[in-house]
């Protein structure tokens, strides 16, 4: 399947993110269809004209009629949704994701799928917003964006290929191949280990007035804190040990710098914001 001829695109599950590729791929000419268990997403979708045909089930006939499948579930239900739909697929499609882990489901979701002809080909938009829910889905977010295809040897050139396509066309900055373990360390540190930090800032203080005092530097650092519990606590149980190293590594720096404050190390201090600085400068865009 190429992204320049009409299709019939399904979206497994209706919510931010689902909804934010529906509105991208229906922008480019696209056929959408969607399941999501929600029947009131289903029914906003349809309302709005983000997707073409919905269904509050896992509706047979809608799975036969796509062409591909782009999933957007939490990913402890990826494998269970694979096995239980996989007779309905059409021969030779290809399935992509947008889960923010991938070793703990990948391996186990390609294997479910070895005595069929369907190419499992994962990734991950760096893409987001503090809100959740089709209401606040839109495909604005992927512009200045990262996209990462996450394949294994199990994977095709032309499957990855075709991945690679559809984060141009959807309109992200940038397009990288990581293989599932290079994702997920990378993921632990980029992603929620910054969640993490951001939770910590409004956890270890119970100051209603805070507001009242703050400047952009603490707003720009708790950005993120207001989160979607269920989905982010998943994902950091699922993706544990590359975070616990990263929050290890994290916890040594600040032991570095609050020793540093304590025995008034002013050049200690300078030079590690000078290395920040320096590496801080590697992402501005170019």
């Amino acid at each position: 399947m190429k992204w320049v001829n009409k299709s019939n695109v399904l979206i497994v599950g209706l919510g931010l993110m689902g909804g934010s590729y529906a509105k991208a791929i229906k922008r480019i000419g696209h056929h959408v269809l969607a399941i999501d268990k929600d029947k009131e997403a289903i029914e906003y979708g349809l309302a709005n004209g983000i997707i073409d045909e919905g269904a509050d089930h896992d509706d047979p006939e809608l799975i036969k009629k796509a062409d591909c499948i782009i999933i957007a579930l939490y990913p402890s239900i990826v494998v269970k949704w694979i096995s239980e739909n996989k007779g309905f697929f059409k021969k030779g499609i290809k399935i992509t994701d947008v889960m923010g882990v991938k070793s703990s489901f990948l391996y186990k979701v390609q294997e479910e799928l070895a005595d069929t002809d369907v190419e499992y080909i994962s990734a991950h938009p760096m893409a987001g917003r503090e809100v959740w829910g089709v209401k606040n889905a839109s495909d604005k977010i992927f512009r200045d964006a990262n996209y990462i295809v996450v394949p294994t040897d199990k994977n095709t050139e032309e499957g990855i290929m075709w991945c690679e396509n559809l984060g141009r066309v959807l309109g992200f900055y940038r397009v990288s191949i990581l293989s599932p373990e290079e994702h997920d360390d990378m993921i632990a540190y980029v992603s929620q280990l910054t969640h993490c930090i951001a939770v910590s800032l409004m956890t270890c203080e119970d100051s209603v007035k805070a507001k009242d005092y703050t400047g952009d530097s603490f707003r720009d650092l708790t950005r993120i804190a207001n989160i979607n519990g269920t989905m982010w606590s998943e994902l950091f149980l699922l993706n544990k040990d590359a975070l616990l190293g990263q929050i290890d590594k994290f916890m040594s720096e600040m032991g570095e710098i609050r020793s540093m404050i304590e025995k008034d190390d002013r050049e200690g201090l300078k030079d590690k914001m000078r290395l920040s600085t320096e590496r801080r400068s590697q992402f501005n865009k170019e």
